[in-house]
């Protein structure tokens, strides 16, 4: 299974869901691999507290290789970081990532990426994918190697404008280059329960149709503290209200699927 994590719009939490999501997996005892493809490569510092000039090679190594192998050259690799955590590996990013980009896309290599993920899908049960906060090469590469999307929403009109682009833009993707991605669900981040906008935006939605997963992640400041601490919810406070909830949503996804 690769599950990818993705809404155009930033600051919706998508890099603390992919994280958690995978945290949560691997602790359930699935062999779980997290690849981070932001050039902001918030995943890689959330798991693994490292600053920049720290991070071990990882998703820019394995690209510049594409770029400068032959036709006949030998098999590209990537490099896979332990987080410290049983069960769980990341592949590192890091702002490298940025200079590659254009060089990428010139040189068309949209389907490397799926072709290592379904390599490493023999070694991990589950794969989760972080993206920019863009369809960019990085993003469009992550929707063609994927069968599963998630959309994380966070509760506002503009999310809802972003998350109805998403649909549109992946229904179009689909059509031409991965007729196998499914959108899995929207993630309803940042819920505050008290608030009636948020409960109306995510009552909009249900009743359009949109596919709005079961669980709603709550606002909480210990968010925030598992970010500062680089340590995932189900390891920083497992009986924590949103860690249940990450709990119970891996657990609604698992079951449907």
């Amino acid at each position: 299974m690769r599950r990818v994590v993705f809404n155009q719009k930033g600051g919706v939490g998508k890099s603390s869901i992919a994280c958690n999501l995978a945290a949560v997996s691997a602790a359930e005892g699935y062999r779980t691999l997290l690849v981070d493809l932001d050039p902001q490569a918030n995943s890689t510092h959330y798991l693994t507290g490292l600053a920049n000039d720290d991070i071990p090679a990882g998703i820019a190594d394995f690209f510049k290789q594409t770029l400068s192998s032959n036709a006949h050259g030998k098999k590209n690799r990537v490099a896979i970081t332990s987080t410290g955590y049983s069960n769980l590996d990341l592949i590192t990013a890091s702002p490298e990532l940025a200079d590659l980009q254009s060089k990428l896309e010139s040189k068309f290599k949209i389907n490397k990426l799926r072709k290592l993920l379904v390599e490493l899908s023999e070694d991990y049960e589950r794969i989760y994918i972080d993206t920019p906060p863009s369809l960019n090469f990085y993003t469009f590469s992550a929707l063609v190697a994927a069968d599963r999307l998630l959309i994380p929403f966070d509760c506002d009109s503009f999310s809802r404008q972003a998350l109805l682009s998403v649909i549109d833009q992946v229904d179009e993707l689909r059509q031409d280059h991965n007729d196998k991605l499914e959108i899995e669900g929207v993630v309803v981040n940042q819920f505050t329960s008290r608030t009636s906008l948020h409960q109306g935006l995510v009552d909009e939605l249900v009743a359009e149709g949109l596919p709005v997963l079961p669980v709603y992640l709550s606002s909480s400041v210990k968010m925030r503290e598992s970010h500062e601490a680089s340590v995932p919810l189900v390891h920083l406070a497992p009986r924590h209200k949103l860690s249940l909830e990450f709990m119970d949503l891996l657990g609604a996804l698992e079951r449907a699927a």
